[in-house]
């Protein structure tokens, strides 16, 4: 046999350090110890993994549990920031404010992509590698359990003694009494719904042993591989249903109708998999929008509640329905769902020019900043005028001056309505073809004509009132939309409401995977491995029968289902007994 040491002479005891000095004279140094080895030309190394070994380990390292569960917990990190800042998928206004109240940090974060979180590459990214790791370690357990399922429990340990969660007991009987304990053991195992196999035979010393090896608790690991796929199950219905999804948004005010077509959406965002003409047709009309304030002297005044819009729904077929949207009650049309995202005033604004021509009279709508629904909006006229105009207003529904001489709200319900208007004239920045949200107005190009900061007031008007423009431009209308005769304001501006219309055929298979994962991981909570084992040993002296229990896991009720399995063995082998049987036969 060839030897990767040097061709120095060594002892049979050892041989050479890597100085060269034998080590013969260590008696506490083995021949195969690391300084017996000579270091030279022949010294072990460890050999290149090279290309293909780094992958293997590489593909080792990210399928094993350890890897995917870190991977689960960096993607829960990873969403929390859609949380935490407006997705333009759900809250594209919210965007937009974010926006206008953090100028310059808003770039810095939307190249980070953290208002489109769940569409940005280094999400998705994570997510993937989550679904590969995932399958690279379920599959491999398969395989393992499936040949467990198929397995015998394993041989009885000659000396259960040495198991923690031991007992035994001495019996009278010979060799038919000890085989006969044994099928009993068997019986009453199989009836707790243990997978048994007997392990008899052998002698020695004048002792026969007979004994029965039970396990069961395969529900655990089968409730965990469950959980793993189902999780799968979850990543790949989302990651394909997102393909054939989309969610847009509609803001709709009292009077108005929306048709569900992509032209008439404020913000949509569709799945790759989405066609144009994939929409089903149908239509909205908001009828009203109820909602409650707390009373002035209340509790909580002020407070809003019972948000509830009021709809008419025209179906593709023509018929017509009536239905309401409420916080977390969506509307269901045509495979959508239609929820209630926010609701707010809609003022009806006329702007006419110095020769009285309408340049514009419509509801505006505009976006509440406070609780008490204190609001801000933009009306932008871009033709008619020698300039192009803009106003940037403040509807307060229950008007009220403060010592400083502003403005502000103090109910959110229409007591004492006023609009109040600053005027800038010049370049709105929409002639470029950028894109320019409705509900900001870039003023960087204009010159402010009235307002703060300028010589001229802003402009106040309250429901039915009209004032003159700056400059002889024209003149501005608050309109009145309360019904003739009315003799208060409450019902003198309109509600607008913003929808949220969502498509989803996968959220079916997300709900049952999500209920087939907590099944299985109730089964691997609940559910414990366990081995037992019953062996009744015969001799002169009589029977001794010996009890064990092994947890393959934590089982901190091991040691009680021990205990019952020696109390219900003793019941049943004294039922069995042919003295008893004999007495109830004598009696």
């Amino acid at each position: 046999m060839s030897s990767s040491r040097s061709d120095r002479p060594t002892t049979p005891e050892g041989g050479f350090t890597a100085d060269g000095t034998s080590t013969a004279s260590d008696p506490l140094r083995p021949s195969d110890h690391i300084d017996s080895v000579d270091v030279g030309d022949d010294a072990i190394t460890q050999p290149r993994l090279g290309l293909v070994g780094w992958l293997r380990w590489g593909w080792r390292q990210l399928t094993s549990m350890r890897v995917a569960l870190v991977l689960l917990l960096i993607l829960a990190i990873a969403a929390i920031p859609g949380s935490i800042f407006p997705q333009r998928t759900a809250d594209p206004n919210g965007v937009v404010q974010y926006k206008a109240d953090n100028p310059e940090l808003f770039p810095i974060l939307d190249k980070l992509s953290m208002f489109d979180v769940y569409l940005s590459p280094w999400f998705s990214a994570i997510y993937l590698l989550l679904f590969v790791s995932l399958i690279g370690c379920i599959i491999p357990r398969i395989k393992h359990h499936l040949k467990a399922l198929r397995a015998q429990p394993p041989r009885t340990p000659a000396r259960l003694a040495r198991l923690e969660d031991h007992r035994e007991a001495l019996r009278e009987g010979s060799d038919a009494d000890a085989a006969r304990a044994v099928d009993v053991a068997e019986k009453q195992l199989r009836a707790l719904g243990y997978r048994v196999a007997r392990y008899d035979g052998g002698t020695g010393r004048n002792a026969r042993v007979w004994s029965v090896s039970a396990e069961r608790g395969y529900g655990r690991e089968t409730g965990n591989l469950l959980f793993h796929i189902a999780l799968v199950g979850v990543l790949v219905a989302v990651g394909v249903g997102g393909g054939f999804a989309y969610t847009g948004q509609k803001v709709v005010v009292e009077g108005t109708s929306f048709v569900n077509t992509l032209l008439d959406y404020n913000s949509i965002n569709r799945g790759r998999f989405v066609p144009d003409d994939a929409l089903q047709p149908y239509a909205l009309t908001l009828d009203s929008f109820d909602i409650t304030y707390e009373d002035f002297g209340t509790p909580g005044a002020g407070q809003a509640g019972n948000f509830k819009a009021n709809l008419d729904v025209r179906e593709a077929d023509g018929s017509t329905r009536k239905g309401s949207v409420e916080v977390n009650h969506p509307l269901s049309i045509g495979g959508d769902k239609v929820y209630l995202l926010g609701n707010g005033y809609a003022p009806t604004i006329t702007v006419r020019n110095a020769e009285g021509t309408v340049l514009l009279s419509q509801p505006v709508e505009f976006l509440p900043q406070d609780s008490n629904m204190s609001s801000l909006g933009v009306v932008k006229i871009p033709d008619g005028m020698p300039e192009q105009l803009g106003l940037i207003g403040f509807f307060y529904p229950t008007a009220v001056k403060l010592d400083t001489g502003a403005f502000a709200s103090a109910h959110g319900a229409v007591n004492i309505p006023l609009l109040s208007l600053d005027v800038y004239q010049g370049d709105l920045g929409i002639d470029d073809g950028t894109p320019r949200s409705v509900y900001t107005l870039d003023t960087e190009d204009m010159t402010k004509l009235a307002g703060r900061g300028t010589d001229v007031e802003s402009i106040q008007l309250q429901p039915g009132e009209t004032a003159d423009l700056p400059n002889g431009l024209g003149t501005v209308t608050f309109e009145n939309e309360s019904p003739a005769g009315a003799t208060d304001f409450t019902q003198s501006v309109k509600r607008y409401v913003s929808l949220q219309i969502h498509h989803d055929d996968s959220a079916p298979w997300v709900l049952a995977f999500a209920l087939l994962a907590l099944t299985g991981l109730g089964l691997a909570l609940f559910v414990p491995r366990r081995r037992l084992w019953v062996k009744a040993t015969a001799s002169d002296d009589g029977i001794r029968l010996e009890y064990a229990g092994l947890a393959r896991g934590e089982d901190p009720t091991l040691a009680a289902a021990v205990d019952d399995l020696v109390r219900g063995h003793e019941r049943l082998l004294d039922d069995a007994s042919p003295r008893r049987e004999s007495a109830v036969m004598g009696a």
